[in-house]
């Protein structure tokens, strides 16, 4: 398992928008999904999931709707316990096709300083 990575702002805007363009999530699945998808090499704590998720909001990138949850074990009088659900905005989705090609792009140039893998340079 790779060790835990503190990933820059820029990074984990990209990482909470590409899932949110999976479905809708609401926090805690937030931080479940980018754990499991990342092997817990990205863990997000809510200290720095909600005040992004919030910037978000701010900016229109995602949306939020509140459900109510109530437990199967609750009764019928139970009021239950609210979740707020985020969902990508259009202006969302073209932030994140934006941040996505400059990923690559930089990623490439990155890629010229690197060396070539062992068994291409063995194959010279």
């Amino acid at each position: 398992m790779p060790s835990p990575v503190k990933p820059q702002r820029e990074s984990l805007e990209l990482v909470v928008l590409g899932v949110l363009a999976e479905e809708p999530l609401y926090g805690y699945s937030i931080i479940k999904r980018v754990a499991n998808r990342s092997d817990d090499a990205i863990r997000l704590t809510a200290g720095v999931l909600y005040p992004l998720l919030h910037e978000l909001e701010a900016a229109r990138l995602i949306q939020s709707t509140w459900e109510t949850v109530r437990s199967d074990r609750a009764g019928e009088s139970s009021a239950g316990r609210k979740r707020k659900w985020y969902h990508l905005t259009a202006k969302g989705r073209r932030r994140l096709h934006q941040r996505i090609t400059a990923h690559r792009a930089f990623q490439s140039m990155i890629e010229a300083f690197f060396p070539p893998p062992a068994d291409e340079e063995a194959a010279t």
